[in-house]
């Protein structure tokens, strides 16, 4: 693809495996670099993102003007896009170990040294609800306010990709900002919204698969094996939107940690609605008992390649890792594609017209 010297432009920190490169590259967005500590997410993003570099780098350790040397920018471009979409475990409402995220509240802060010293036309972040619901502790009031005392105008909301097309429910914090026009700009939305049944089944290229189902292909229609004992628990659970009370009352199936706590965590081995959006897809989509993501209909948890489809990747995108779980925090840590195409348009669009 050959860009213009005036095409909008960005580079996306905390790239991952390239989700939200992907959807702004659809876009018509010129991706120069994807930066990211994880060595392990290279392959996938180079194999994906054409004609973008991968950066390994800890944010930490990199500074403003070697990345600008390096990849050639000019501070007060009207064209470059700069995307923080950091790591975000410090503040999901999701009950994790914070002591291992503890460095990564500090991401924006960090990400916001390249914004104040290149002054790029067009910002967006994209995180977590709790980004904002406590935007002191994490660096955003700070953020915004520079950003306002210094002529942008700042859109931040919290988005659920579902109402952008995407057939997922998923709360996302997103701020774009922008100095090139007086517009405040945010991505439209879909109307065509999805749910499981308009992505996934046969009819869709998903073949029927049992539980340890291992494709060698790059499709990776892939599937953990499971255990006897769950396997019963699951053909309990009914089909289209059945959860884990259908073997509550069962003394063999049932959880030791779940007797007396019927609502506790409701969802553990549930089963995904065709006529609904599916729940946010985590790095643990693949597991039948960490979220509601048994598929709908048979017996298994979703493959990889399936969660990848609730989160708006095509199905030629190729994923590579040392495991399959590797394979599945990439997907589940990733922007849907879908929902990153629409702010890339938003910003296009606003380039091109003002």
């Amino acid at each position: 693809m050959i860009y213009s010297s005036n095409k909008v432009k960005a580079v996306d920190f905390f790239c991952g495996g390239g989700g939200m490169s992907y959807g702004m590259q659809e876009a018509g967005i010129q991706i120069l670099a994807g930066i990211d500590y994880e060595e392990s997410c290279r392959q996938t993003y180079e194999k994906n993102i054409k004609g973008a570099q991968f950066i390994h780098a800890d944010i930490f350790d990199l500074s403003e003007k070697f990345l600008k040397k390096k990849l050639k920018l000019k501070k007060y471009d009207d064209n470059l896009v700069l995307i923080g979409c950091s790591p975000c475990q410090f503040w999901s409402i999701i009950n994790t170990n914070k002591t291992k995220s503890e460095k990564s509240k500090n991401l924006l802060f960090e990400f916001s040294r390249f914004v104040e010293y290149l002054r790029p036309g067009y910002v967006v972040v994209e995180n977590v609800p709790g980004v904002l619901r406590r935007k002191k502790e994490s660096g955003l009031e700070r953020f915004i306010k520079w950003l306002e005392d210094h002529c942008y105008h700042v859109h931040f909301e919290v988005h659920n990709t579902y109402d952008y097309g995407v057939p997922q429910s998923r709360n996302r914090f997103t701020l774009i900002a922008n100095r090139v026009s007086k517009c405040q700009i945010s991505p439209q939305k879909s109307n065509h919204k999805k749910t499981v049944f308009d992505v996934l089944g046969v009819e869709h290229g998903f073949p029927k698969i049992l539980a340890g189902n291992k494709d060698e292909t790059d499709y990776l229609h892939t599937v953990p094996n499971i255990t006897d004992l769950t396997r019963k628990r699951i053909e309990k659970v009914p089909k289209n939107g059945g959860n884990r009370l259908s073997f509550a009352n069962d003394p063999e199936l049932q959880l030791k940690c779940f007797i007396n706590r019927d609502n506790a965590f409701k969802d553990t081995f549930g089963r995904l609605w065709w006529d609904r959006p599916s729940p946010t897809i985590t790095t643990k989509f693949f597991s039948v008992s960490n979220g509601r993501f048994v598929h709908p209909d048979e017996d298994r948890a979703l493959s990889l390649r399936e969660g990848a489809t609730l989160q708006s990747f095509p199905k030629t995108y190729k994923f590579y890792a040392s495991s399959h779980s590797a394979i599945a925090r990439q997907i589940g840590n990733a922007v849907p594609p879908l929902y990153a195409k629409c702010i890339g348009e938003a910003i296009v669009k606003d380039a091109q017209h003002g």
